[in-house]
Formats: structure tokens, C-alpha cells, sequence
């Protein structure tokens, strides 16, 4: 069985996240990305666009599925991502 950090570790080691991606995301949480999108193509006049850049690996084992399964747990796994994962694409 793997060892899932908790949202405390998660804090203490990387900060507080901008957006947790699962199959569910909150309207605040994607409104609050959606502004910093944009934010990205208004200081640079429309010649950039934002997007998300999360590098990571997701682990997911037989007892994440099981209590996925049995309705003990919302989702088999979170992605959380960081402010500094917000990037620019040059147009």
C-alpha cells in the first residue's frame, strides 16, 4: 500500500495549492485560474496566453481503488497544482 500524504504534508512541503485537479474543481478554484490565465495575456498585450504545467506522477494502488469503490473516498487520486506551475505560451 502506498502512503498518501495528507493535505497538512502537502502545505508544510509545497504550500498552499492553487487548484486540486480531480474530476471535480470548485468555481472558485477555476475562477481564481481562469484570472491568472488571464492576467498572463493582458500584461503582455495579447502576444501570450497562459496555461497549466504540472509535472508530476500520479500513484494510484489497489487500495485507493478499493476505497474509491467502496464510497469512502470522492476520487481515486488529486493532482494539486502551484502557482509557479502557471506558464505563458508566446503567439
Amino acid at each position: 500500500m502506498s502512503q498518501r500524504m495528507t493535505m497538512d504534508e502537502v502545505l508544510k512541503e509545497y504550500g498552499v495549492p492553487l487548484i486540486k485537479l480531480d474530476l471535480h474543481a470548485t468555481r472558485s478554484e477555476l475562477l481564481k485560474l481562469r484570472e491568472q490565465l488571464i492576467a498572463i495575456r493582458d500584461v503582455s498585450g495579447a502576444k501570450e496566453q497562459g496555461y497549466l504545467d504540472i509535472d508530476c506522477k500520479l500513484y494510484i494502488d489497489v487500495d485507493d481503488i478499493d476505497q474509491y469503490l467502496a464510497g469512502t473516498r470522492d476520487t481515486v487520486g488529486e493532482i494539486y497544482a502551484f502557482p509557479e506551475d502557471i506558464k505563458s505560451y508566446k503567439e
